[in-house]
């Protein structure tokens, strides 16, 4: 079974849930979690692992040949990212953090020179323990777009599932296209939000996403004690799904969460009944 852990706000317990969850689990099936949060990976650090580097993720650049450029500016007026700058009568500027590899500029060149080359965008991580692999993907400082590396880290982890039981992708916090590339391929998504109004609106933003992406979403309410646990109850039930757990705001927990222990709690239990 292949489930994402997601919710759209930021700060809400996704990378707790995901590596309890994982952690839970592999006590006695064979998990493999996946750390889609390419930006900022923090799964080994909830985990107390210890990454070691399995392949670079590299992106298509152009290579510019001013010998063959005639100065029309072309590139720069085709590239989506603005990674190309041009003023008249000069060379074009390459600003190459800003590149997502889409090469329009290249196809766009009427003189041919623009070819390709590559640069460095990120890396896949990979530690064990146990029945628990965990697969990080860390993208770049400086590099513009996360989807390419979420999507690496995909395909490197995808020919590994078979081998196990359980497949869970911890997203990004948000709706944008790195949470797409995620969640892709799930069966079943976990939406994790707090009882506030912030949470309440990204966990809408979220569910219609998961929807127009035909995955079945359900509902874990972290620091549920905190707020207003009716109008995430409300939101769920228009969106024909319900809350499976709820997890208390807890000193218990954050002593876990600073000490990089995975937590353990009755509700994680509840997950694990529905995912069963």
């Amino acid at each position: 079974m292949k489930i994402a852990i997601t919710g759209g706000k930021g700060g809400t317990g996704k990378s707790t849930i995901a590596t309890a969850l994982a952690h839970t689990l592999a006590k006695n099936k064979k998990v493999l979690l996946i750390d889609c949060d390419v930006d900022c990976p923090g799964d080994h650090l909830l985990l107390s692992l210890k990454l070691e580097t399995a392949m670079d993720v590299e992106s298509k650049i152009p290579k510019f040949d001013f010998g063959r450029c005639i100065k029309c500016g072309n590139c720069a007026r085709t590239c989506p990212e603005h990674a190309i700058a041009f003023v008249s009568g000069k060379y074009p500027v390459f600003i190459q953090e800003r590149c997502i590899g889409c090469m329009a500029c290249k196809l766009r060149c009427p003189t041919g020179a623009i070819s390709e080359t590559k640069q460095k965008i990120g890396e896949i991580r990979v530690a064990r323990r146990g029945n628990l692999t965990l697969v990080s993907g860390e993208m770049k400082p400086g590099i513009e777009e996360s989807s390419l590396v979420v999507n690496a880290t995909k395909k490197f982890a995808k020919e590994m599932e078979k081998e196990y039981d359980y497949v869970i992708v911890d997203t990004a916090a948000g709706t944008h296209c790195p949470v797409i590339a995620a969640l892709l391929g799930s069966e079943l998504a976990i939406a994790v939000t707090e009882p506030t109004p912030l949470g309440e609106h990204d966990l809408g933003l979220i569910l219609e996403l998961t929807t127009k992406l035909k995955i079945k979403p359900y509902v874990v309410l972290n620091r549920a004690d905190i707020g207003k646990r009716e109008m995430i109850e409300r939101l769920a039930e228009k969106h024909n799904t319900r809350i499976i757990a709820e997890i208390p705001y807890s000193e218990e927990i954050q002593k876990f969460y600073s000490e990089g222990r995975p937590i353990e709690h009755e509700e994680i239990q509840k997950i694990i009944r529905v995912l069963e």
